[in-house]
C-alpha cells in the first residue's frame, strides 16, 4: 500500500481508504462479512476509514470502533460525519445554517459519534452536507475550534454535495476546514477545475468518493438492473440516469487496456492525480478489498490513456434524484 500526506495535517494515509456506507444497513449487508473485510484491509495496509452517523444511525460507526480497538498497536485514522439536522440530502439552497448545523447540534452529534466509536478522539469530523453561503457564519466556526480545543476532534472537513465541487471554496478560505470529500472519478472530473487548485494552494486534503460512479464503472450495471425494495439505488438510478450511465460506461470499453478491468482503470485514474490524498471505495466483500487495494502499487496510467479518459468527462447538474 502506498501512502500520501493528508494535506497540511501531514498524516501519512493509505491512498486507498475504506468507505463504510454499505455497512450501515444496505440490503445484503452482513456484519460478520463486513468485519472480515475491514480486518483484511488493515492487513493490506489500509489505515483510513470513512463512516458517518447516518450510515445505519451509528451502526457503521460501531463497526469501525470495533476495528480500531482490535488493532491497538496500529494508527487507524477515523473519519465520520454529522448528519444535517433537517435530514435533507443534499442541502436546500437558501436554508439557513441554523436549521442544519446549530452549534449545540454539532456538539451533540460529535458526542454521539464518539460514543458509537468507543474512542476518545475523532481524527476527522465532517459536515455531511454543505452550502458555501454558510462560510462566514461564526457559530459553526466556533464549534469547530471549541471541539478541537477540547480534544474531541483533531480536524474538521466538509463532504461536498453531489456535482457541486465549487460549493465549498469560500469555506476553505476561512481556514477552519482541513479536508474536502468530493465525488471524483472518470466521469466526474469537475473538481479539477477550481477545487483541486485551491486545495493545493491551501494544503487541503482531498478525499475522493464514489470512484465507480455508484456502480456504472464496476462493469456490472445494465439497463435492466434492479435492486431490492428499500435500496436507495432504486431512487437514484431512475430510468433516464440508469440508461445514460450504462451508455457512458459502454463507451469506455474500447480503451480499457488489455489485462485490466474497468474498476481497476477507474481506481488508477483517480490515483493518477497527485492532489488526491485518498480514495474511499465502498467495500463490503473481501474480494473487493483485495482488488481495490491492489491498485495501490505505484503504477499509474499512461499519459496517453489519461488523455483519452479526459474525453469521457460527463458534467451533470443536480436533480431531484441525485441525493
Amino acid at each position: 500500500m502506498q501512502t500520501r500526506p493528508f494535506g497540511r495535517l501531514g498524516w501519512q494515509v493509505s491512498e486507498v481508504g475504506y468507505g463504510m456506507w454499505g455497512m450501515g444497513g444496505w440490503t445484503e449487508s452482513d456484519d460478520a462479512e463486513s468485519m472480515g473485510s475491514l480486518h483484511r484491509a488493515v492487513e493490506l495496509g489500509c489505515n483510513f476509514f470513512d463512516t458517518a452517523w447516518a450510515y445505519g444511525n451509528g451502526h457503521s460507526e460501531s463497526l469501525l470502533g470495533q476495528l480500531v480497538r482490535a488493532h491497538p498497536d496500529q494508527k487507524l485514522y477515523t473519519a465520520t460525519k454529522i448528519p444535517p439536522k433537517n435530514r435533507k440530502w443534499p442541502t436546500i439552497p437558501g436554508i439557513p445554517i441554523s436549521e442544519v448545523y446549530p452549534p449545540e447540534y454539532i456538539v451533540e452529534y460529535t458526542d454521539r459519534s464518539l460514543k458509537n466509536l468507543g474512542i476518545e478522539q475523532i481524527d476527522l469530523m465532517q459536515y455531511h452536507v454543505w452550502e458555501d453561503a454558510w462560510a462566514e457564519d461564526e457559530a459553526w466556526q466556533r464549534a469547530v475550534e471549541d471541539l478541537k480545543q477540547q480534544g474531541k476532534v483533531v480536524s474538521f472537513g466538509v463532504s461536498v454535495n453531489r456535482w457541486e465541487p465549487e460549493n465549498v471554496l469560500d469555506t476553505l478560505r476561512t481556514g477552519h476546514i482541513d479536508a474536502v470529500q468530493v465525488i471524483y472519478n472518470i466521469f466526474d472530473q469537475a473538481p479539477e477545475d477550481e477545487l483541486f487548485p485551491l486545495s493545493d494552494e491551501l494544503g487541503i486534503a482531498i478525499i475522493a468518493r464514489v470512484p465507480f460512479d455508484e456502480g456504472s464503472l464496476t462493469d456490472t450495471l445494465t439497463k435492466d438492473s434492479t435492486w431490492p425494495k428499500g435500496d436507495w439505488r432504486n431512487s437514484y438510478f431512475v430510468p433516464a440516469n440508469l440508461h445514460a450511465s450504462v451508455d457512458h460506461a459502454e463507451a469506455l470499453r474500447p480503451i480499457i487496456p488489455a489485462g485490466m478491468t474497468m474498476p481497476e482503470m477507474a481506481m488508477r485514474f483517480i490515483l493518477s492525480h497527485p492532489t488526491v490524498s485518498t480514495v474511499i471505495p465502498g467495500m463490503r466483500k473481501l474480494r473487493h478489498v483485495e482488488s481495490n487495494i491492489a491498485t495501490s502499487d505505484g503504477q499509474r496510467l499512461s499519459l496517453d490513456l489519461i488523455k483519452k479518459l479526459r474525453a469521457h468527462r460527463w458534467d451533470r447538474t443536480p436533480t431531484a434524484w441525485s441525493q
